[in-house]
């Protein structure tokens, strides 16, 4: 069984936001005697399992501290296990908080309200796969390599969702905050693939939603519990569309003189119908640091595989447009980001020299584009402090794109995580303000949390009522998606 990986070393088990209060009497007896599941409550293991990759929380890692450390570790093996756990919080009033590979970088699976971190990674089971119709039953807590060693090797077959966190995540974290592969723009979102859901509920009850290609029966239940982070329900099973395994590949690369011109070209080459897996385009900061380029000039990397017969015609049309408005690049540009696609150690190493560093991804309309990036960097490079902030262009649709900005500031050390807060407050609300919207992949957790009202407006109000219909006692990952909780709130920010 594949484990989560460790964002940071961790040199202490205090809790940031204060010690959680004890699990009330006889809960952890109970735990325990529920089969098919373990239960851990020393200090190690419920600090360890108390964190993701939030960039901020690794800050309190290297100072000894975790957000705020459950109060029990529960890993179950079962859907049953999942549900028989759940309804005991749900009886005593214990707060849940579902986790997965805990590669998120909200802090969505952080239990900011202590009671029990839920560990689904040992729902490690790949289940039937029915070749005919491309639909994989997945567990949720199958990690993105073991799935796509299982389909391609015994099946001939490939989700083709490809995150950076690939090597990190589980498909139920993919799932739970609505992720993107970096292959999206061909294969599409998670919420694309996803065929069914089993669920469980807020009482421990389970049910199963979709199952069927575009049904009509009433709202898409589906899609309620895609992208809602464990405050709706708990995934525990996902059925998902696969494809056959890719028959050829073609990579290319384009230079443009400025990045409003690289939108434009990708902007018509979707409109023309062409969808290439890979269509990143970088910004003249970015295109220098990644790609050696002169910082003025912007890259486009472009990478497309399937039928021999599509990929070829996808190309045609992506050269066409990019051929004529910008000027062809090495494609061994394309290879070398390949190759270090997945590497996180930069955040890590900036970390520990004391550097605040995050990336805010977002989508927009094209016509809201250059605003967009206009205004979040404008904005983020004037706090006091901020040393850079770039952006490029990971995932394109007809009508709009993903725009993903990197930020980084060198504070004193009494003011990391005050410059970390004003970046994010000016960063968000200049991409609200000028047309995008809250997140396109990354989530909310608990970082975003505080932006999720304004970005709504009047529509959180049903957001909250979903919340208070299916789990009234609000047991699930209190805290997160700026829903209110009733658990003493978490003075941050």
């Amino acid at each position: 069984m594949t484990s989560p990986t460790p964002p940071i070393e961790r040199t202490g088990t205090d809790s940031r936001f204060g010690e959680p209060r004890p699990l009330p009497t006889g809960v952890v007896d109970e735990l325990a005697a529920i089969g098919s599941c373990s239960v851990e409550t020393d200090l190690d293991a419920t600090a360890e399992a108390s964190r993701d990759w939030w960039p901020l929380a690794l800050h309190w890692s290297l100072a000894g501290e975790v957000p705020r450390r459950a109060a029990a570790v529960v890993r179950p093996t079962t859907t049953d296990a999942v549900g028989a756990v759940v309804a005991v919080c749900h009886r005593a009033g214990v707060a849940v908080t579902a986790a997965g590979g805990r590669s998120g970088v909200c802090g969505a699976s952080v239990p900011v309200h202590g009671g029990v971190v839920l560990d689904l990674t040992g729902l490690d089971t790949i289940g039937a796969v029915d070749a005919t119709s491309g639909i994989v039953e997945v567990g949720a807590g199958v990690f993105g390599p073991d799935l796509e060693r299982v389909l391609n090797t015994h099946h001939g077959l490939t989700v083709g969702h490809f995150p950076q966190s690939f090597d990190l995540a589980t498909v139920g974290g993919w799932v739970a905050c609505r992720g993107a592969g970096q292959y999206s723009t061909r294969y599409g979102k998670i919420e694309d693939m996803v065929v069914g859901l089993e669920v469980v509920l807020a009482d421990g009850r389970t049910i199963r939603t979709g199952g069927a290609p575009a049904a009509a029966v009433g709202p898409d239940l589906t899609q309620l519990f895609v992208g809602s982070e464990g405050t709706l329900g708990i995934v525990t099973r996902v059925w998902l569309r696969a494809r056959p395994v890719a028959d050829v590949e073609r990579r290319a690369a384009y230079t443009f003189g400025s990045l409003s011109d690289g939108f434009e070209a990708c902007r018509q080459m979707l409109r023309r119908g062409a969808t290439p897996a890979v269509l990143r385009l970088y910004d003249g900061a970015e295109s220098k640091r990644g790609h050696g380029g002169d910082g003025v000039e912007c890259v486009l990397l472009v990478l497309d595989e399937g039928d021999e017969v599509m990929v070829d015609a996808t190309m045609r049309v992506v050269d066409e447009v990019a051929g004529t408005m910008g000027a062809p690049a090495d494609p061994a540009l394309v290879d070398r980001w390949t190759e270090h696609r997945n590497d996180t150690s930069a955040l890590q190493g900036l970390t520990r020299k004391g550097f605040v560093v995050d990336t805010m991804e977002i989508a927009a309309p094209w016509s809201k584009l250059d605003d967009v990036y206009a205004a979040a960097t404008e904005a983020m490079l004037a706090v006091p402090h901020a040393r850079a902030a770039t952006c490029h262009l990971s995932h394109s649709y007809l009508d709009g794109a993903c725009l993903y900005f990197t930020f980084a500031a060198t504070p004193p050390p009494d003011e990391v995580e005050s410059t970390y807060v004003a970046l994010w407050d000016v960063g968000q609300r200049a991409v609200l303000a000028s047309g995008g919207n809250l997140s396109h992949h990354h989530g909310i957790g608990l970082n975003r949390a505080r932006f999720v009202r304004e970005a709504l407006g009047p529509a959180f109000d049903v957001l909250v009522a979903a919340k208070r219909a299916l789990d009234p006692s609000g047991i699930l990952n209190p805290g997160k998606l700026g829903l209110p909780s009733p658990f003493s709130e978490v003075a941050w920010p």
